[in-house]
């Protein structure tokens, strides 16, 4: 199990998936730093300064933190067009490298046949040279 376990943690996918994650996580802190150090100001003075951290509706004695949600919505929003943007351009570079390999590279020629494949052809050659 342990040997099965080491495989595991040695292929070159998890490796991958951790490193994203890392990244994530500190892109997490960074978009975070950006929505309520940038964003939230900005749309507070343009709503008559609005601080949505504070927003809170209240219904009996429970209260609902709206401005919590609309903060994780924003930080939602951002962060899934910085992966749009990212998956754009990783494929559009995927995209060139694939057309300038296509545009250097001659049509591959098609293998030769197996042996018993082209001994088969030559046979079925001489019988119809045979027949007619």
């Amino acid at each position: 199990m342990l040997k099965e376990f080491r495989d595991f943690i040695a292929r070159g996918n998890v490796i991958d998936m951790a490193v994203g994650i890392i990244i994530g996580a500190a892109f997490t802190a960074i978009v975070t730093s950006v929505v309520d150090d940038l964003v939230n100001p900005l749309i507070g003075l343009l709503v008559g300064g609005v601080d949505f951290s504070n927003v809170r509706v209240g219904v009996g004695d429970a209260q609902f933190m709206i401005g919590n949600f609309i903060n994780a919505v924003i930080k939602f929003l951002i962060i899934a067009w910085v992966v749009f943007l990212l998956v754009k351009s990783v494929n559009a570079i995927r995209d060139r490298a694939l057309r300038r390999a296509a545009e250097g590279k001659p049509e591959p020629e098609a293998a030769p046949p197996p042996p018993q494949e082209a001994l088969l052809a030559e046979i079925r050659d001489l019988l119809k040279e045979r027949t007619l």
